[in-house]
């Protein structure tokens, strides 16, 4: 049954799908800059003759109208093929592996850090509503939401980095290489992923918290002489968690931009910081696969949250 369910959620994605790859294409069309240009290494001034421009254009395809372009590209990503990298001269898709990694450390343990410090502080914070405890988890929450990504992340290095010296500021170590070090380097930029996404969490479980308190099935557990530890941490919890858990599945297109902020402040060798990079460079190629990856990366996530539904409440049954 569940697998007929993510078989039909595949199929229902694909116009999804379909229609963001002509958005990304056409759009990079009209972005600034001439590949050809770059590929030929003439974007600081340099003469190159008529003819040899228009030949790379043929080699890349540049010649072809837009909509055969778009085709083409199309057929080759279906095949696995997302082109070369102009700048890196190797393939994309490649391209994106490497840096793949790193990046999924930041956002899976960002994730997990957010959760475990904000789901506790949501819960305290509902049980100890109006009172001294709530008052800080909500001046948290307002000060997570409001302060800028960036500004957070210079503030933590300006801290952790340069005054304590604690933490290195840029750079990456490869856990099979130095695990300590990796660690240290991993830190900073996950605090500051974590610190943004504990915020809305936060807000959103104490709030469902609250809500779950005052239903009927509380009073019920109540009156059957349970006790109101097991009342709320485990009947209240397990329900307030479905809000979690879909408010994380939200916030996973809002990590992918989170993401390429704080790799960029921390030099961290992510896939965020691959995509400015391509933007600085023109390598359009390397763009168009990060921002189809992303979004494909999005995609699966809320899938899976769509299917942990059914481990927190099995009510939930897909038909």
């Amino acid at each position: 049954m569940i697998l007929r369910y993510v078989a039909a959620r595949f199929v229902q994605l694909i116009p999804v799908l379909l229609i963001v790859t002509m958005v990304v294409f056409f759009v990079m069309m009209i972005v600034p800059g001439d590949p050809v240009m770059v590929m030929l290494g003439a974007v600081d001034g340099a003469q190159i003759s008529r003819e040899v421009y228009e030949a790379m254009r043929a080699r890349l395809g540049l010649d072809q109208p837009l909509i055969v372009q778009y085709l083409n590209w199309l057929w080759n990503m279906l095949h696995g093929d997302l082109g070369v990298s102009i700048t890196h001269r190797t393939a994309v898709l490649e391209v994106i592996f490497q840096r793949l990694q790193p990046t999924m450390y930041l956002m899976i343990g960002g994730v997990l850090l957010a959760v475990i410090l904000a789901v506790p502080a949501g819960v305290l914070a509902a049980i100890h509503s109006n009172t001294r405890w709530d008052h800080l988890a909500t001046g948290f929450v307002v000060a997570g939401i409001s302060v800028p990504t960036f500004w957070l992340a210079l503030v933590v290095v300006l801290i952790f980095a340069v005054y304590l010296g604690w933490f290195p500021s840029i750079g990456y170590t490869r856990p099979q290489d130095n695990f300590v070090d990796f660690l240290r380097h991993v830190a900073l930029p996950m605090s500051v992923v974590a610190l943004n996404i504990a915020a809305t969490v936060l807000r959103f479980q104490r709030q469902d918290f609250l809500e779950q308190m005052h239903q009927d099935y509380v009073r019920t557990a109540r009156a059957k002489g349970l006790s109101e530890r097991m009342v709320m941490w485990k009947h209240v919890l397990r329900n307030s968690l479905i809000t979690t858990l879909t408010v994380v599945g939200l916030q996973m297109a809002y990590l992918s931009g989170l993401v390429t902020i704080v790799e960029t402040v921390f030099a961290y060798p992510g896939i965020g910081y691959l995509l400015l990079n391509s933007i600085h460079t023109r390598d359009f190629v390397v763009v168009q696969g990060v921002v189809l990856f992303m979004v494909f990366l999005v995609i699966v996530v809320n899938l899976i949250v769509d299917l942990l539904y059914t481990v927190v409440d099995p009510r939930i049954r897909y038909r």
